[in-house]
């Protein structure tokens, strides 16, 4: 296995490789000081390219950054598409 390769949550700038591929880390960045998420950089290009391209299937602006997060995570690291997701209103989990 390569090394995978995460990316800061609060800067966007840190990039950290590690031999293991997990969903995120856990560590202080050396740019901004802040002890932060890493994402996985497949999950933040995921992210990324739904921000510059919503997906027409999911109502993507009425979801907080978290909750985007979590369906790009899911849908790069599982079998999930995004017919699996439904965004209902006045839910706070999708």
């Amino acid at each position: 296995m390569g090394r995978t390769r995460y990316r800061c949550l609060n800067c966007l700038e840190h990039t950290v490789g590690r031999e293991f591929d997990t969903s995120h880390l856990s560590v202080t960045c050396p740019n901004c000081a802040s002890f932060e998420r890493f994402l996985n950089e497949r999950v933040f290009e995921r992210f990324q390219a739904y921000e510059e391209s919503p997906p027409p299937e999911l109502a993507w602006s009425r979801l907080d950054r978290t909750e985007k997060l979590f369906v790009c995570e899911r849908l790069v690291r599982t079998e999930r598409t995004l017919e699996d997701f439904d965004v209902v209103e006045g839910e706070t989990a999708i």
